[in-house]
């Protein structure tokens, strides 16, 4: 049983977690929103552009959603000339997502926000606060 004095701070902790994620998403919101996408475009551009030639099936893992949540923002993606299929030269059966070249400018610049966020905040805590920061949110990862 967590007692009041306990759960308050849990709460503060959670509360700072949200506020935190909408200051850490703002940025690339703005971009995203002038070009009518939203957060789940840029989660597919982030992890296409980390890992390029990446399946749909590994995509759909990473995420952790179905193929019909991702058949949308995926099209919308390829309409606007952002991402690319194409069949593996291993496996035909395969199909690998890469970023087209605007499709890494317009990643680069959703995640230069973050990166330039990040930069700067840990530059101000100090690499103990860094350190301390990537173990929460591993033990939360791994939860």
């Amino acid at each position: 049983m967590i007692n009041n004095k306990r759960e308050a701070q849990l709460r503060e902790a959670i509360e700072l977690m949200f506020f935190s994620y909408r200051a850490f998403t703002k940025g690339p919101d703005q971009i995203l929103a002038k070009k009518g996408l939203g957060r789940v475009h840029h989660r597919i551009l982030y992890f296409i552009g980390r890992n390029p030639g990446l399946s749909v099936a590994e995509l759909l893992n990473v995420l952790a959603i179905s193929k019909q949540a991702l058949h949308q923002p995926q099209q919308q993606l390829i309409s606007m000339g952002l991402i690319k299929i194409e069949k593996s030269k291993i496996d035909g059966r395969v199909r690998e997502l890469k970023l087209t070249s605007t499709g890494k400018r317009l990643e680069a610049r959703l995640t230069g926000t973050q990166l330039l966020q990040l930069e700067n905040v840990f530059a101000e805590c100090g690499s103990k606060t860094e350190k301390a920061w990537h173990q929460a949110m591993q033990k939360i990862a791994d939860d």
